[in-house]
């Protein structure tokens, strides 16, 4: 194998060892999802319906990022797919976050109409139903907590069972305070704060995977800084056509330009330039072209 595809197989255990969480994770928030639909139905619950839409996204979230993670993990099966499927990963979180976005305006819509005329709620079967809820989230919360700091997928899920987790506590309070004191506002008023709780969540998760489509540098990498230091590496006059950009999660890759002296060592740069790369940076994958300072036509590029 390839020191580039060992690279590439390297990055994405990032998702694929987590699968087996994953399925887990899944299992868990399918079976609770149907029981809090029915339940919310026949309870007549705001809260509850809208904690079992945000667990259907996460069903449908973590069925993406299993197939997303399996179908990439196959690689570059395709000889025009040169990046194999690694991108699927990202894909599937921006969707999820579209599905997050959907159940909180269909929550706080349906809460705003309930505010002045609230129907009655069966306090008993919320607040059971809430606590099956809050356990299956944090044994969840539990499986994808390591695996949240390594794969943009894994995050995904990890934080949409935190906000469950916030969820059932926000619905066993509504169901507590139903039963003891008959205030059927409560409801709206939860459904609303558990709404409310998804939207930014959202809108961080969405903004990480466009910023990874539109391949802009990562975040917390100083590009300036790194062009310095390569442009004072032994041997290099300038340094120019650098790119840095997020293939998927964990999975940093770079290309650049590095002129030098006419008679200059090309091979020393090169290895001193992927030192850099993979030791200061942790970028392992790179495309660098050594050319001499008397080459033309890098300054013809259009773009």
């Amino acid at each position: 194998m390839s020191s580039a595809a060992t690279d590439g197989a390297t990055a994405f255990s990032a998702g694929t060892r987590h699968r087996s969480a994953l399925r887990v994770s899944l299992v868990l928030a399918l079976v609770v999802f149907v029981v809090e639909a029915v339940t919310a139905v026949l309870a007549n619950s705001l809260a509850l319906l809208s904690d079992a839409g945000h667990l259907l996204t996460d069903v449908a979230g973590l069925g993406m990022a299993l197939a997303a993670i399996g179908l990439a993990a196959r690689g570059s099966d395709r000889p025009h797919r040169t990046f194999g499927l690694y991108r699927l990963e990202i894909l599937a979180a921006l969707a999820n976050t579209v599905l997050l976005l959907g159940v909180a305006g269909f929550v706080l819509v349906e809460a705003a109409l309930r505010f002045s005329d609230p129907p009655a709620v069966a306090g008993v079967p919320v607040l059971v139903v809430a606590v099956v809820g809050l356990v299956a989230n944090v044994v969840s919360f539990a499986l994808l907590r390591r695996g949240a700091s390594e794969s943009l997928t894994v995050q995904g899920a990890f934080l949409d069972v935190g906000a469950d987790a916030v969820g059932s506590l926000g619905v066993i309070v509504a169901g507590v305070v139903i039963q003891t004191t008959g205030w059927r506002l409560i409801d709206p008023i939860m459904g609303v704060a558990i709404g409310a709780l998804i939207l930014p969540r959202s809108i961080r998760l969405a903004a990480r995977a466009l910023r990874i489509l539109l391949q802009a540098a990562p975040p917390d990498l100083d590009i300036d800084r790194l062009r310095a230091e390569l442009a004072r590496l032994p041997g290099v006059v300038d340094v120019h056509d650098l790119h840095v950009w997020t293939l998927t999660s964990e999975m940093e890759v770079a290309s650049a330009h590095l002129m030098i002296g006419a008679g200059g060592d090309a091979h020393a740069v090169l290895d001193q330039a992927r030192s850099l790369l993979r030791d200061t940076y942790s970028i392992t994958h790179a495309t660098l072209q050594v050319e001499p300072d008397d080459h033309q036509g890098c300054t013809e590029l259009a773009w």
